[in-house]
C-alpha cells in the first residue's frame, strides 16, 4: 500500500466542518479585495509547501497575503511593508477566528468589509456569530494539508497536457475542493443564479478532488470529474480505474479516495481517471481534441 495518509470523513467531521468556515473567512478577504476575474479565479487559494494561502492581493499602495500554515498551525497575515501577524490555528468558535483575522488586518491598516454569510454549505449562522463550530484537531488539519499536497502535483502533471485555456489547480473554499478545468473555448448557455453563470459560461471539463461532506457522512473523500454541459451518453461510459463510476447522485464521475490511497501506484491511479474522463467527455461533446491537446 502506498504512504498517502487515510482521510476518513467520521474521524476529523467536526475539524473539517470548522476548518470550512475558517477557509470562508479568509476566501471572503480574498474575494473583497481583488478584481473579480472570469470564473472567479479571483477567489481561490492555493497550495503551499505549508498548507493555503491567498497569494497576494492589492491593497492601497501595498499588497498582503494570508497563509494558513498546517505544519506549524498558525495563521500568517503579512504584507509588503514588512508587517506581520501570526493567529494560532487551535480549537476556538468560528466567530472568535472572524474577529482575530479582521482585528490582525486592521492593526496593520488594512480595514476591509466582508459578507458574513456561509458559502455553499447548509449552516446558515453568519460566520461573525457562530459559536457552533469550534474544533480543531492538529493532526486531522495535517493530515488534510498532506493529502492535498500530493495530489496538487499530480494535477499539475495532467494540466501539462493542454494547450488550451486552463485554469490553475486551486482550492475553492466555497465547495473547499481542489480543482483544475479545461476549457474548449465555446460559450455554454447561460444558468441561473450570479454564482453559476459565471463559474459554467463556457464549455468545460474539470477535475477536481473533495474530502467528503462534514454535513452528510454518507460522502466521503471522493475524486471527481464532470464536463459541462454532459454530453448525452456520457453517464453510461466506462471509465478507469475499475472503482470510477458515474454518479447519478452527483451528476459526475466519481473515484473514492480510499481506492486511489490503496492502489499500487495513486498518482497513476489520479491520472487514468483524468485522463480517461476527459477522453470520454470531450469526445462526447466534440470537442477539438488534437487543437487542444499539448504535445
Amino acid at each position: 500500500m502506498s504512504d498517502w495518509p487515510e482521510l476518513s470523513l467520521h474521524a476529523w467531521r467536526d475539524t473539517y466542518a470548522t476548518l470550512h468556515l475558517y477557509t470562508q473567512v479568509v476566501g471572503k478577504v480574498r474575494l473583497a479585495l481583488t478584481p473579480l476575474t472570469n470564473q472567479w479565479w479571483n477567489v481561490p487559494l492555493y497550495v503551499t509547501t505549508r498548507g493555503l494561502t491567498t497569494l497576494p492581493m492589492p491593497y492601497r499602495d501595498r499588497t498582503l497575503s494570508i497563509d494558513f500554515d498546517f505544519v506549524d498551525h498558525r495563521l500568517v497575515v503579512q504584507d509588503s511593508a514588512g508587517h506581520v501577524r501570526v493567529i494560532p490555528l487551535v480549537a476556538r468558535p468560528v466567530a472568535a477566528f472572524y474577529a482575530a483575522v479582521l482585528d490582525a488586518l486592521s492593526s496593520i491598516g488594512v480595514e476591509v468589509h466582508i459578507g458574513t454569510a456561509p458559502q455553499e454549505c447548509p449552516v446558515t449562522t453568519p460566520l461573525a456569530d457562530d459559536v457552533e463550530h469550534a474544533t480543531y484537531d492538529r493532526d486531522a488539519a495535517h493530515r488534510f494539508f498532506q493529502v492535498l499536497s500530493r495530489v496538487e502535483p499530480v494535477f499539475q502533471t495532467f494540466r501539462a497536457g493542454f494547450r488550451g485555456k486552463c485554469s490553475p489547480v486551486h482550492f475553492f473554499w466555497g465547495a473547499f475542493d481542489l480543482a483544475v478545468t479545461r476549457f474548449n473555448g465555446h460559450r455554454a448557455p447561460a444558468r441561473e443564479g450570479r454564482v453559476e453563470r459565471i463559474a459554467y459560461d463556457e464549455e468545460v471539463s474539470s477535475l477536481g478532488f473533495w474530502p467528503g461532506d462534514p454535513w452528510n457522512a454518507s460522502v466521503d473523500a471522493t475524486f471527481y470529474s464532470y464536463t459541462v454541459p454532459e454530453p448525452a451518453g456520457f453517464a453510461a461510459q466506462r471509465f478507469h480505474p475499475d472503482a470510477a463510476a458515474y454518479s447519478a447522485a452527483l451528476k459526475e464521475c466519481v473515484l473514492p479516495y480510499d481506492a486511489v490511497r490503496r492502489s499500487p501506484d495513486p498518482a497513476k491511479a489520479i491520472l487514468d481517471f483524468a485522463r480517461s474522463t476527459y477522453d470520454v467527455g470531450s469526445t462526447l461533446a466534440k470537442w477539438d481534441r488534437t487543437a487542444l491537446a499539448y504535445p
